[in-house]
């Protein structure tokens, strides 16, 4: 794990992880909202994604008075839990201190939802996560919508009018992550778990 503790000045106090698939066929997917959210969150705090050994994309740095680590896995989504598990066990982190990001089909477009633990809800990467480390991992999910044909959909790009919509999501999503980090998860479950948010 040395090379992990090279990432960062400090161990970190979160790792925050956003699902999606690598390469720039993806990249502006629906499926990969989960990097999409971390690029936002990443340029607000303006910290530098770089490739790491552990088939990721990292970066650290401080947000809200806190070291954190931001990871895109670079495994394909279905896979996630094979870089996820490790990194966290590597830097001694607790399951309360990781948060993963992804796309979810049952929630209308934009639309986020935190939650402390449960089931994967049939996202893939996330049942590969909770295959590896149990069902009590935080997470918040961003709402896509649903449409007929699922795999075509989640693998297409938002259209010009929802890219607007998503925007404001990525923005209340680093609003939703500062939040979490300063006062804790039941705090951003109040906040932003809100109807219409």
């Amino acid at each position: 794990m040395e090379r992990l503790r090279r990432l960062f000045f400090k161990r970190p106090h979160w790792l925050i992880v956003g699902l999606g698939n690598p390469g720039e066929r993806y990249a502006a997917t629906r499926h990969n909202v989960g990097f999409q959210a971390l690029d936002h969150l990443a340029k607000r705090h303006y910290l530098s994604f770089r490739k790491a050994r552990l088939q990721g994309l990292m970066a650290g740095g401080e947000i809200e008075g806190h070291q954190v680590a931001l990871l895109k896995p670079l495994t394909y989504v279905n896979r996630s839990g094979d870089v996820v598990a490790p990194l966290l066990k590597g830097y001694g982190l607790p399951l309360d201190r990781l948060l993963i990001i992804y796309d979810d089909l049952d929630l209308p477009l934009g639309r986020i939802r935190i939650r402390e633990q449960g089931s994967a809800g049939g996202h893939k990467g996330m049942a590969s996560i909770i295959d590896l480390l149990g069902p009590e991992v935080p997470r918040l999910r961003v709402g896509i919508g649903r449409k007929e044909n699922l795999k075509e959909y989640v693998l297409s790009p938002f259209t010009a009018e929802e890219r607007v919509i998503m925007e404001k999501s990525y923005e209340r999503i680093a609003d939703a992550v500062e939040c979490l980090i300063r006062e804790g998860l039941s705090k951003a479950m109040e906040r932003f778990n809100r109807e219409g948010s």
